[in-house]
């Protein structure tokens, strides 16, 4: 069964990121930020990042994964406000998602969150959810962070950046 999603998708490796949020809110904005840094995510090695789905995401289950790819129409391509739908090469044709990420409001989002807890249900999957403010320079390494911790299956209290 295949269940489509208004969201954007972005993948460090095999490990998605589902990027949720209304139209216009950002999604693809941080998408782009996130290909186009290479930060390290504490570990001192920098992380690449590839596009795998930009305003519409195909999700489907494997075994207990849910696996995001693009719609075909739309493989590898990316809105850029103010030049239009662009061509991306670092792609990646589908991920294993491990991290939501949906957008608030800063002075909603608690400062000190029990890291792991907080979850989403997307396409009858409960999955960790990182709530950011779009726009907040740090976004795109916070979800490194995020993204680093879950590889080490560490709470934050214990992940050394």
């Amino acid at each position: 069964m295949m269940t489509l999603v208004h969201g954007t998708c972005v993948a460090f490796g095999a490990d998605g990121v589902l990027i949720l949020g209304p139209s216009g809110s950002g999604k693809s904005d941080l998408a782009l930020r996130l290909i186009d840094e290479h930060g390290s995510g504490g570990d001192g090695e920098p992380m690449s990042c590839a596009l795998v789905s930009d305003d519409q995401v195909v999700l489907r289950r494997s075994g207990d994964a849910l696996i995001a790819s693009p719609p075909e129409a739309l493989r590898g391509l990316i809105e850029v406000r103010g030049l239009g739908i662009v061509r991306v090469m670092a792609t990646r044709p589908s991920a294993a998602l491990r991290l939501v990420v949906t957008f608030a409001q800063r002075e909603t989002i608690d400062r000190l969150p029990d890291f792991g807890a907080q979850t989403i249900e997307v396409a009858n999957t409960r999955l960790p959810e990182l709530r950011v403010s779009p726009w907040d320079i740090s976004t795109t390494a916070k979800i490194r962070v995020a993204i680093t911790a879950f590889r080490r299956n560490v709470s934050s209290s214990t992940l050394a950046v």
